[in-house]
Parts: C-alpha cells; sequence; structure tokens
C-alpha cells in the first residue's frame, strides 16, 4: 500500500539516536552507528521522532510500504520487556503520585470561576477550517493533557484566543495539514503552542511549527512545556 513513512537521510544523521528513543514502537534503531528504519510494519507514521532529531535528518515520504502493524509493535514491546525489562516504558505514561499540600483558598470561589472557552468544537479534527472566529484570531494550539495538568489553563492560555487540541500520540491523523489550511484561509493574528513536556508530545509543537512555515504567512508564535506536575517550564 502507498502511505506515509519516515525516511531518514544516513548522510545527515549524527548518530546522537535520539530518534530512536523518542520511537515508542521501535521502528527506529542505531545500525553501525547511523540510525535506520528498521521495519515499516513499526512505523506509525506520526513522526514523534522529527522534531527531535537536531540535524533534521528524518522527514515524510510517500510511497509502498507495510501497513502498520499495532500487534506486532506492542508483541515485540512485550518480548523486550522480557528479555531486558526497564524500570518505565513510554515516559508519557510513567504512573507516578503528584503529592500537594491543600491550599487556603476558598475552593467554591474556585468552582465558580467562568470558562474561557469562546468557540466550539475544539478537536483540531473536527473544527472546521473557515469559521467566523477565526478573522483576527490569536490561536491556541494545544495538546489534550495540558488543560488537566495547568490548574489555571483557562486564564492563562484560553483567555482571548482560539482554541484547538488534540493528542499527536492517539489521533492517527497528521494535524500539520489541517493546521496549514487554518493559518493559510484565515486572519491569524498569533499563534501560542502547549504541550506537555514528554516525548510523544512534541508532535503537537511539531505539526503547529509546520503549519506556520507551510501557509506562507510570517505570524508570531511561541511555544509554552507544561510539567506532568503542573508547572510550567519552558515558555
Amino acid at each position: 500500500m502507498i502511505r506515509k513513512i519516515i525516511q531518514i537521510d544516513e548522510e545527515k544523521c549524527n548518530d546522537c539516536g535520539a530518534c530512536a528513543q523518542a520511537c515508542h514502537e521501535g521502528a527506529i534503531g542505531m545500525v553501525n552507528g547511523k540510525a535506520k528504519l528498521l521495519r515499516d510494519d513499526y512505523c506509525d507514521g506520526l513522526g514523534d521522532c522529527l522534531p527531535v532529531c537536531p540535524v533534521d535528518a528524518i522527514t515524510f515520504v510517500e510511497r509502498e510500504a507495510a501497513a502498520y502493524d499495532h500487534e506486532a509493535v506492542m508483541r515485540n514491546k512485550e518480548k523486550k520487556e522480557q528479555e531486558a525489562p526497564l524500570p518505565w516504558g513510554c515516559p508519557g505514561s510513567q504512573a507516578k503520585a503528584i503529592q500537594r499540600k491543600e491550599s487556603s483558598e476558598d475552593v467554591h470561589a474556585l468552582y465558580d470561576q467562568p470558562s474561557r472557552l469562546s468557540q466550539w468544537p475544539v478537536q483540531i479534527k473536527l473544527v472546521p477550517v473557515k469559521a467566523p472566529y477565526f478573522d483576527g484570531a490569536k490561536l491556541l494550539i494545544a495538546a489534550d493533557c495540558t488543560a488537566f495538568a495547568y490548574a489555571g489553563f483557562h486564564e492563562k492560555f484560553i483567555k482571548g484566543h482560539i482554541t484547538l487540541v488534540g493528542c499527536p500520540k492517539l489521533d492517527d491523523i497528521d494535524y500539520s495539514e489541517k493546521l496549514t489550511e487554518i493559518i493559510r484561509e484565515n486572519d491569524i493574528k498569533s499563534v501560542a503552542i502547549v504541550r506537555m513536556e514528554v516525548p510523544c508530545c512534541r508532535g503537537v509543537e511539531h505539526a503547529a511549527k509546520t503549519a506556520l512555515q507551510n501557509s506562507g504567512k510570517f505570524i508570531p508564535w511561541s511555544v509554552t512545556v507544561i510539567s506532568t506536575d503542573g508547572r510550567i517550564l519552558e515558555s
């Protein structure tokens, strides 16, 4: 079948191994010091490896390739865990308890805070390409989990923005294509990107940056990274 899949330029590869670590499906490995796509059917085509490559040695191509085989990927993961158990699996699914001190603030006042959401729907795959609320909009492109991790998400990020959310790990879709259309077809004033610190979440940032580049427009943009315990790490 013809499908989207990664391609690695071994001449550009600097042997850092970041892509192999970022590929949670095990499709990429280091062979003779160079990154290599080991199996087509392990590559899901989402490109978690692209944003971590420091030399832009990885690109998407469309070619004849075996279909992504999720069951084969899971069997391979189980085999590797049995052969060499790791303390954690994917950093994004690492289990941990978060301890917090109780606040003395009036919890009822917190519950009564108004929502700052100004449009619907919010999912990238559901939102229309053209809509009146995009005219002159400040766009927020956020990973799903950020709103749950950061307590003041509505006031800090959603307020004054048109909000688009998604998860590149769970949605089988290339966000960059639709985001490119939205930015190209509307009068977007700025783009704020908010993602979690986990590696797979870099896909949101990569899709947004790709869309900005492909749109042909020069629009101010920013990236904010949220930790899994709800702190702003980069802004």
